[in-house]
């Protein structure tokens, strides 16, 4: 942040970083990537110079590819996603502090002002895209269960999100404010992490609130990780994001330009399967009928499930994709928020503005 505001640099994230750059930022720009919203895109291929701080950030199509610095204490990720110009093997908090003695402050602030309203704009267009007539949808907009759990989760809850669409999910809606916490694999391509890393918090954490971002396909890989839940009788809540689908596999293969295969599979509920084996659930096919359902299964002692049947055609995927589209497609999917809504980093984004200083 002290190097941001010397330089006047936007600052956006990886999903791993969300948690700890993105609250009370008033240089956040968002997130680039698949999963990502906001103006990070554009930032990092109009600055000057992209400095990377500490972050293996996978998607190499969302990076310049030049004009790029490099800092890490892992040498072996320097250059591993896109060719850089300065490559700085270092603690980042320690070169940061010698590169601030021999910086001078900008005050040229047009390159950041001009970010953080092309930002604003975005999220902006990202929320009126999704909350037309969403609380009368069916099936439920995985986004607004996402922004309702957001909305009544603990200021200090633990989440813990499943890959895949429930890192999305996470990305857009989870509020950081510097008391909750964010697990995941930060890994590409795992699967099924929400539930024991959930266990584990709730372990280690006695009287935190601990949330399962589970989606469909991570929770019937581990199903049997809700015995351990009900052995223990661990006040878990799970929130169940359920759409009969590999929805980030889908939009991979059809950003690949492959037509998507054995990614949708027969429904199956779940809360039934969590009843059976004694733990409170609830099953929500009814917009209506959620914020009810979260506000409960929250509130109530031990553990609970909550399904949520999601709409597997969240995503604004078009039906057919040609060669010549299939990289604009894959870069604009992550630059418009996969065509979901973007909750509360709107309020900062609107407030980032206000505090500019005016001439």
């Amino acid at each position: 942040m002290r190097l941001a505001g010397q330089l006047q640099a936007p600052v956006g994230h990886a999903l791993g970083g969300k948690e700890w750059i993105q609250y009370d930022n008033p240089y956040d720009v968002g997130m680039s990537g698949l999963l990502g919203y906001g103006a990070c895109y554009e930032a990092t291929h109009e600055a000057d110079l992209l400095i990377l701080l500490g972050t293996d950030f996978p998607y190499d199509d969302f990076l310049p590819g030049g004009k790029t610095a490099q800092i890490d204490h892992d040498p072996m990720k320097f250059g591993h996603r896109t060719p850089v110009d300065l490559a700085v093997h270092g603690d980042v908090r320690e070169t940061i502090r010698a590169l601030l003695l021999l910086l001078e402050r900008r005050t040229d602030r047009r390159f950041l002002d001009r970010m953080l309203h092309r930002h604003t704009r975005a999220l902006e267009h990202a929320v009126a895209a999704y909350t037309h007539d969403i609380e009368r949808h069916t099936p439920v907009h995985p986004e607004y269960a996402a922004s309702l759990l957001d909305e009544l989760a603990a200021d200090d809850a633990v989440f813990t999100v499943d890959t895949g669409m429930c890192n999305v999910w996470a990305a857009r809606y989870l509020t950081p404010n510097g008391r909750r916490r964010v697990l995941g694999s930060w890994r590409h391509g795992t699967m099924a992490n929400a539930l024991p890393q959930a266990i584990g918090a709730a372990r280690s954490q006695p009287g935190r609130q601990v949330v399962s971002m589970s989606g469909d396909g991570g929770l019937a890989m581990l199903m049997g990780e809700l015995l351990t839940v009900r052995l223990h009788q661990l006040p878990v809540k799970i929130v169940l994001f359920n759409n009969a689908s590999l929805g980030m596999v889908k939009l991979e293969m059809l950003v690949d330009g492959i037509p998507d295969f054995e990614t949708d599979h027969l429904p199956v509920d779940f809360s039934a399967v969590a009843a059976a084996l004694g733990i409170a659930s609830v099953r929500v096919t009814d917009p209506a009928e959620l914020r009810g359902a979260l506000t409960r299964s929250l509130g109530a002692p031990g553990p609970a499930l909550v399904e949520v049947v999601t709409d597997p055609n969240a995503l604004s995927v078009p039906p057919k994709i040609t060669a010549a589209q299939l990289k604009g497609f894959a870069l604009a999917t992550g630059k418009i928020a996969l065509g979901g809504g973007v909750g509360r980093m709107l309020d900062l984004a609107r407030s980032n503005l206000r505090n500019i200083p005016r001439p």
